[in-house]
């Protein structure tokens, strides 16, 4: 609905009030507004706001336009702006009386538009009245009660066999029915009972003379025409004649109007029609194009056709003198209409044909369902659905399909089991029947996609039986387990386990995979050595190969180091088992001295033995004092607990060359400092010196300087090297001479 919003501008013109006023009377009503006068209204005066108002772009005449200024419901004029109602609405409740008229009214606010149905509860019976009241909307208070209705027909003879309703319809049944005046009966409709049956009544009037000449009619016939009161042929002499008298020509000018309208009839007064009229006029054609000298009772009638174009704009009109009012084109249309199939039988008209008439029967699949549908849609038309159950035959070796109803596409795949007999057992298939199923088929490689493919995608073909799967009880070869094998697999099969059966040999089992035992198939031959436990400290296997019994005595040599692991022995495997331990340390011995280092750095006293060598080290062995003056042999294993200590002459020498030491140091310290003095010293000079030749003078002073630091620079060395060194290797030549014995 739209909705006109009113500004507050003072003073609209004529022109933006009427049209205001007519847009405000329609949406009163319920109607709408034509967008164009909503266009025309000066925006600067007034302002419509279009909100949804239905039928905008309906005409109306002018005759309809509003005069005064109301609100929605027509109570109040002018009503004010108020921004909490709706706009043009008085706010007061709408009390319309609503359609269909119930009595009852509307009780909304003042609203633009049609009012709503009316949504009071009532308490009303059924259409026929015979069920009890039930309460019902008011707006739709109708109801049936779906018994039949038994009311008594306008035949006066059958009652209404229909469910409840309102009005009952003609009676439908035929009975036998006299005609208006009784002559006929015949079948005829109980709805229709009055009929004519079309013959002259001819029963004798009144007069005596004449007969009713009144076709088939009911009550009394009519008096004789000719008893009353009758004038002769021109109408001007009446007279009262008896019925069985005609009244005689009055010899007066006839005088009454010919065929032309225009002139009079010049004869005497007779019986029958006038003459034509032949007077001499000026004739204008139809048309309007021609006048023409002719005879009054001709039609003037031009050669010239008429060039306009009938009302069905397709041929023209091409009548002689035709005065413009062009006759309906009288041709058949001859179209092709919509449905592709035929042409349209009416006469040529303007714009698009009606629809075909002609109906088309769109069956089910198996015709038990037809759906009649104008023609050309059966090929947009699904057919009808059909409840009778589908007829197409088995496609596969079942006799009957499943039942299921009639459909347009292709039948379901079978889903019953296939149940033919298996080959090579007696069991049947139990898969779901595979006569027909979509395989996909091998197609070549296209070059591209403008080739087609030759074949479809999918195929239906039929598949073989699958093998049979019916699990049997059976033990494998070794009859080391009993499992279900699938039938077409029967018979005794490998386990995958080793077969476990005993060998010649006593010792091992057959270790293939579990296989059937036959002449041509038997059991490994053990090729292992033997495997016997030997006796203890034998690294050695039994030459033999696997056997049973014992196996005989060691007789290999035994390769072993000694317990120093410097010589290597050869024992036999026999001795060195049988051997107590006394005796294995003997053979393992090779009788020379231990070649160990003990902890002191001396080698061992005893003769080869196992385990660790004993400390007590009875070697002797060398002490010195800490100066290396004094010495003192002692064992071994005591030169930790004592030795030698030095005396006062040890202390003595020890006192002097720490003095010379000293010596030395404080030597050396005062050639530094005058190094130092004796460089400050010509630096000062240098200082002192200017000039090119004393730069000269002093370069000269500075290489002799140069070469005097480079001799203290040696003698330094000599001091500071040679003589400690020369002390050093003194020192140890008289160290050398004290130690020699």
């Amino acid at each position: 609905m739209k909705t006109l919003v009113r500004s507050s501008i003072p003073g609209p013109d004529h022109f933006t009030s009427t049209l205001l006023l007519r847009c405000l009377e329609l949406h009163r009503r319920g109607a709408g507004c034509e967008s164009s006068l909503l266009n025309e209204v000066d925006s600067p005066r007034m302002h419509l706001q279009q909100a949804g108002s239905p039928k905008c772009r309906t005409e109306y005449p002018p005759s309809t336009t509003p005069n005064r200024y109301m609100c929605y419901c027509g109570k109040l004029q002018d009503p004010p702006a108020d921004p909490w109602l709706v706009p043009h609405s008085c706010g007061s409740v709408c009390q319309k009386d609503l359609r269909p008229r119930c009595g009852h009214t509307c009780l909304l606010l003042c609203h633009p538009g049609p009012c709503p149905p009316c949504p009071k509860m009532v308490s009303v019976s059924c259409m026929c009245g015979k069920a009890k009241p039930l309460p019902r909307r008011c707006s739709n208070k109708s109801w049936s009660c779906q018994q039949r209705c038994g009311k008594l027909l306008a035949c006066k003879q059958h009652a209404c066999s229909q469910p409840c309703h309102t009005e009952c319809s003609p009676c439908p049944r035929v009975s036998l029915q006299s005609c208006v005046c009784g002559r006929q009966t015949a079948e005829r409709p109980c709805a229709s009972p009055r009929w004519n049956c079309q013959q002259v009544c001819g029963a004798l009037l009144s007069c005596g003379n004449h007969t009713c000449e009144e076709v088939c009619h009911d009550g009394g016939c009519p008096s004789c025409p000719r008893s009353v009161s009758r004038s002769c042929p021109c109408g001007k002499t009446k007279s009262s004649l008896p019925c069985t008298e005609e009244v005689p020509p009055c010899g007066d000018t006839c005088e009454r109007r010919l065929s032309c309208l225009k002139h009079t009839c010049s004869m005497r007064c007779h019986r029958g029609s006038c003459e034509t009229c032949r007077q001499e006029v000026e004739k204008e054609c139809r048309c309007g194009k021609y006048r023409k000298q002719m005879a009054c009772h001709k039609e003037y009638l031009c050669d010239s056709k008429c060039p306009k174009t009938r009302t069905c704009q397709r041929h023209q009109c091409r009548r002689k003198c035709c005065p413009g009012n062009c006759p309906p084109c009288d041709q058949i249309c001859g179209r092709t209409l919509g449905c592709r199939n035929h042409k349209c039988p009416s006469v040529c008209h303007q714009g698009s044909c009606y629809p075909c008439p002609e109906t088309v029967d769109v069956p089910c699949t198996c015709g038990s369902t037809v759906l009649v549908v104008p023609c050309g849609r059966e090929r947009s038309t699904k057919p009808p659905r059909c409840k009778e159950p589908c007829r197409t035959p088995s496609s596969c070796h079942h006799p009957i399909r499943e039942p299921h109803r009639c459909h347009l596409s292709p039948c379901p795949p079978c889903r019953q089991l296939c149940f033919l007999p298996l080959p090579g057992c007696e069991h049947t298939c139990p898969q779901p029947c595979h006569d027909l199923v979509l395989v996909r088929s091998q197609q070549v490689q296209l070059a591209g996609p403008w080739e087609q493919p030759s074949e479809p995608a999918f195929v239906k073909k039929a598949l073989p039986c699958p093998p049979c799967l019916v699990p049997i009880p059976t033990s494998c070869f070794g009859e080391h387990e009993v499992s279900p094998v699938p039938c077409h697999r029967q018979g005794r099969f490998p386990c995958k386990r080793a077969c476990g059966r005993p060998l010649a040999c006593g010792n091992h089992s057959c270790s293939r995979e579990c296989h059937l035992v036959t002449n041509g198939n038997k059991c490994e031959v053990c090729e292992d050595g033997c495997c016997k436990p030997r006796p203890p400290g034998c690294p050695h296997q039994c030459p033999r190969p696997c056997h049973p019994g014992d196996c005989p005595p060691c007789s290999q040599m035994i390769r072993q180091r000694c317990h120093c692991r410097i010589s290597t022995l050869y024992v036999e495997c026999r001795k060195l088992t049988s051997a107590d331990e006394q005796t294995k340390v003997q053979l393992s011995s090779c009788n020379n001295q231990c070649p160990k280092e003990l902890s002191c750095g001396h080698r061992c006293k005893q003769v080869c033995h196992p385990g660790v060598c004993e400390e007590k080290c009875q070697q002797k062995v060398k002490l010195r004092c800490p100066c290396k003056r004094i010495k003192k042999e002692v064992a071994c294993s005591l030169s930790a607990q004592t030795g030698p200590q030095c005396d006062d002459v040890c202390r003595d020498q020890q006192r002097k060359v720490s003095q010379m030491k000293e010596a030395e140091q404080k030597a050396a310290l005062e050639e530094e400092q005058k190094k130092l003095q004796e460089e400050l010293e010509a630096f000062e000079k240098r200082q002192q010196r200017g000039g090119r030749r004393a730069k000269r003078r002093g370069r000269r002073e500075e290489a002799e300087d140069e070469q005097e630091r480079a001799r203290r620079w040696w003698r330094r060395c000599t001091t500071f090297v040679l003589v400690p060194l020369g002390g050093a290797l003194l020192s140890a030549a008289a160290y050398y001479l004290l130690s020699t014995p």
